[in-house]
C-alpha cells in the first residue's frame, strides 16, 4: 500500500437548519488504498463524502488533492479532479435504457443536434465485457432488479476513470455473488493505483478490504486505525459509544391465530404454487438469493403487481387485492425494499410523509385537522424514536435509518394494518439502527400483528423469526418450522438445491 496522500480533508464543518452535520472533521485518503469509512445514520459519513463530490459547499475547511488546495462547486469540479461517487441511494431515470443511463450527461454527439448512437451502443458493450457483465445495452432500466441497477451504478463510476472512487454503501441491494465481484473488483482498482472511500455497514465486508478504518459519531472523528490493529467489536463500540449487547432482541410473544393465508399464487414466467400463512403476533421470514421471486410475491400481496391465479385470505375471508388501495383497506401494508422509489416523498416534510397513508382520519366535516394529526403523528414518533430537526423538515435530509422509522410510523397510523411486509428493512442502517428497528417489529408484534420479513442477511432472518421460508427459482423450496433447526447451512441448502 502506498504511504502518498492523496486527498486531505481538513477541517470541515457543516450545518443545516436545526442540525450540524458535521464538526472539525479531518480525513486523510492515501493514495492506493481503500479507507472504510464507519459511524451510525447521522454520524455525517454521506455528508463528508458529499462535500468532497461538490454537492454541499462546507460552512469552513480546506480540500487538499495532490498537495494542493482545490475548490469543489459542483458535481462537474469533482470530475476534473477525477473524483467519482457511488450514492447509497440509486439515482437513474427509469425510463432510459442501460446504455443512456450509463452516458447521461456526457452523451456523445456527431453534431450540436445528433447523437453518435453507434458510438455510445460501442463503448457500452466495451465497457460491459471489460468488466465481465453480461447485460443488454438496450435494457430499459425498468425492467433491471435493483440488485442490477446498482452494479451499473459502479459501471457508471468506474467508467469516467476516476482516482478517487467514492462507494456510499455499494452492497446494500446487490446478491452475494455480485457482493464477491465487487470485491475483487475493489481490489484490483486498489493494486492498479485507485483511492477509495468506502462506506459501509457490513463489518465482515469492512474487514475484507478494507487498508484503513475512520469512525465518525454525531458529525465528529473519532479515530482512524490500521485494518490489522483492531477488530469487530471495537469498531462497533466506537460507532454507537457504548457496548452494544444482544444484537438480534428477539422477545418471546404469545402466538394468535391466523391473520394471513396465501393458497397457490401464480403469476406467469415470475413465481408459481406460492403457498403460507402468519399468524398474529408472528414474524415471518422469506429467504433467498436474489432472483427467487420474494420481493414480486410481496408486491403481489400488496397490490402492486397482479396474479394470474391463487387466493389471498385474511382473517379467514377471501380478499382481492386489486391494487395497493384495496390492499391497504383491507388491512394489508408494507415497507418495500426501494425506500426511495416507492417508500417515501423525498421533498415532502416528515409529517407529510408520515400522514400519507391516513390523511381521511384527517379530514372531516370540511375541514383539514392539522393539530390531532400533529398530535397523532408526534406520539408514534416518540414509540419508533424518530430523530429529526422538526416535523417540518424535508425526509430526504434524514438518516436512511430515521427514514425507515418514519415509513413504519406511517404504517402504525393505519388503523387498518393488520399485517406489515417489510421487503429488506434493514437495506443501508448502520448496527444501532438495526436493533432499533429490531426492536420496534417486536412491538408491532406484540400488538397482534403479523410480520412478513425479507431479507438477504441470513443472521438477522435467524435472530428475529419465528418460522422462515425459503424461496428458489419462484417457488417455496422450504420452511423451517423451529427456532431450534434455524441454520445458515439449512437456509441455504433449500435457497441453492
Amino acid at each position: 500500500m502506498g504511504e502518498t496522500i492523496k486527498m486531505e480533508l481538513r477541517h470541515v464543518s457543516k450545518s443545516f437548519p436545526g442540525v450540524k452535520a458535521l464538526d472539525d472533521v479531518s480525513f486523510q485518503l492515501k493514495k492506493g488504498s481503500v479507507h472504510v469509512l464507519c459511524g451510525e445514520n447521522g454520524a455525517g459519513k454521506s455528508t463528508l463524502m458529499k462535500v468532497l463530490y461538490g454537492l454541499y459547499h462546507p460552512d469552513a475547511g480546506e480540500i487538499i488533492i495532490d498537495g494542493e488546495k482545490v475548490h469543489i462547486a459542483s458535481p462537474a469540479d469533482a470530475r476534473k479532479y477525477k473524483i467519482s461517487m457511488v450514492f447509497q441511494e440509486l439515482s437513474f431515470v427509469p425510463d432510459m435504457t442501460l446504455e443512456e443511463n450509463l452516458f447521461l450527461g456526457r452523451w456523445h454527439k456527431k453534431n450540436p443536434l445528433k447523437m453518435d448512437w453507434k458510438r455510445i451502443r460501442r463503448e457500452t458493450e466495451a465497457l460491459l465485457e471489460k468488466e465481465g457483465l453480461d447485460y443488454a445495452p438496450d435494457t430499459m432500466l425498468r425492467n433491471m432488479s435493483v440488485s442490477n441497477i446498482q452494479m451499473l451504478e459502479i459501471l457508471k463510476a468506474i467508467s469516467f476513470n476516476a482516482e478517487i472512487l467514492i462507494m456510499d454503501e455499494p452492497t446494500s441491494s446487490i446478491s452475494n455473488q455480485e457482493v464477491e465481484f465487487l470485491i475483487q473488483k475493489i481490489k484490483d482498482l486498489r493494486d492498479r493505483g485507485m483511492s477509495i472511500i468506502y462506506i459501509s455497514h457490513k463489518m465482515d465486508e469492512i474487514f475484507r478490504i478494507a487498508d484503513e478504518i475512520t469512525v465518525l459519531r454525531d458529525g465528529k472523528t473519532i479515530t482512524t486505525l490500521d485494518k490489522d490493529e483492531t477488530n469487530v467489536d471495537e469498531i462497533i463500540e466506537l460507532m454507537v459509544g457504548r457496548k452494544l449487547e444482544n444484537q438480534y432482541p428477539k422477545v418471546s410473544i404469545e402466538i394468535g391465530e391466523e391473520l394471513l393465508r396465501v393458497e397457490k399464487l401464480a403469476k406467469d414466467n415470475v413465481f408459481e404454487d406460492i403457498s403460507f400463512h402468519v399468524r398474529k403476533g408472528e414474524i415471518v421470514g422469506f429467504a433467498g438469493l436474489v432472483g427467487a421471486g420474494r420481493t414480486e410475491v410481496m408486491n403481489t400481496v400488496f397490490g402492486m403487481e397482479k396474479y394470474n391465479s391463487g387466493q389471498i385470505f385474511l382473517n379467514g375471508k377471501q380478499i382481492q387485492v386489486k391494487n395497493i388501495r384495496s390492499a391497504i383497506e383491507q388491512g394489508v401494508t408494507m415497507v418495500t425494499e426501494d425506500r426511495r422509489r416507492f417508500g417515501i416523498i423525498p421533498v415532502r416534510s416528515v409529517l407529510e410523509n408520515a400522514a400519507l397513508a391516513t390523511l381521511k382520519k384527517y379530514f372531516y366535516k370540511g375541514w383539514s385537522h392539522k393539530k390531532k394529526e400533529r398530535e397523532e403523528v408526534a406520539e408514534v414518533f416518540g414509540k419508533v424514536r424518530v430523530k429529526a430537526p422538526s416535523m417540518e423538515t424535508p425526509i430526504m435530509n434524514l438518516s436512511g435509518g430515521n427514514q425507515q422509522k418514519v415509513i413504519l410510523a406511517k404504517w402504525m397510523l393505519c388503523d387498518s394494518g393488520q399485517v406489515i411486509i417489510m421487503d429488506e428493512p434493514t437495506r443501508g442502517i448502520d448496527v444501532g439502527a438495526k436493533k432499533e428497528i429490531y426492536e420496534l417489529m417486536n412491538i408491532l408484534a406484540e400488538s397482534g400483528k403479523g410480520i412478513i420479513m425479507i431479507s438477504s442477511e441470513l443472521p438477522e432472518l435467524i435472530g428475529m423469526c419465528d418460522r422462515i421460508y425459503v424461496m428458489r427459482e419462484g417457488k417455496i423450496s422450504g420452511c423451517l418450522e423451529e427456532r431450534e433447526l434455524f441454520t445458515q447451512e439449512r437456509i441455504m441448502s433449500f435457497a441453492v438445491s
